[in-house]
């Protein structure tokens, strides 16, 4: 496996830092309230690839865990994540570890658009069944649906649909500058050695 450039070791904590910015803009509804954790955590996959995207979700939850105020509401610490919809904080993990099993670190859109869909699923399943054991019973799988999932599915969609738009951009732009480095753990050339390369190519 090859090694972290130090420009994806700088975007890692940045983005591990937009996921906890997101999960403060809220919209207080009953039960589950809608974040926008998901789009970022999907920002995250798309631009930096499925084993960047996990590390970074991997440290949001570890920070949170250990009492860092930044899940939502201004929450943190072990209670938030065996709460009511701790299943969605832990479904978070499972749904990097599906995108990356299915797009990896490739860059075809709509294998990430597939990859995107199949972790919300896992989230889903994972947050929706936590849900229900929290209950004890007291919401059937189908009510729980109907609580949990499907009001928030067109809003999750459309999180997915900006997560690719963006990602897809960014992507461009630091594969156009060269900036995410060329090989398997190396740091990017500097542009005057870039440019004597090319010149070196073009006299062969």
């Amino acid at each position: 496996m090859k090694r972290f450039t130090t420009f994806e070791i700088t975007l890692i904590p940045l983005f591990s830092a937009l996921i906890a910015v997101c999960s403060y803009l809220t919209i207080p509804i009953p039960n589950i309230p809608i974040t926008l954790q998901l789009f970022a955590i999907f920002f995250a996959l798309g631009t930096l690839g499925g084993r960047g995207g996990t590390i970074a979700v991997l440290l949001y939850l570890l920070l949170g865990a250990i009492g860092l105020p930044i899940f939502s509401g201004f929450q943190g610490g072990v209670g938030r994540l065996i709460g009511p919809t701790g299943g969605y904080l832990t479904g978070f993990l499972f749904t990097c570890l599906v995108f990356w099993a299915i797009a990896g670190e490739g860059r075809s859109l709509w294998r990430k658009a597939a990859a995107m869909c199949s972790g919300l699923l896992v989230c889903y399943a994972f947050g929706t069944a936590w849900f229900c054991l929290y209950l004890q019973g007291a919401k059937t799988v189908g009510a729980a649906l109907m609580l949990c999932v499907i009001p928030y599915l067109p809003f999750d969609l459309l999180k997915i649909g900006l997560a690719l738009y963006l990602s897809e951009i960014i992507g461009k732009r630091i594969r156009r500058t060269g900036i995410a480095g060329t090989g398997a753990g190396n740091d990017p050339p500097r542009p005057a050695e870039a440019k004597k390369n090319e010149n070196r190519s073009g006299n062969e």
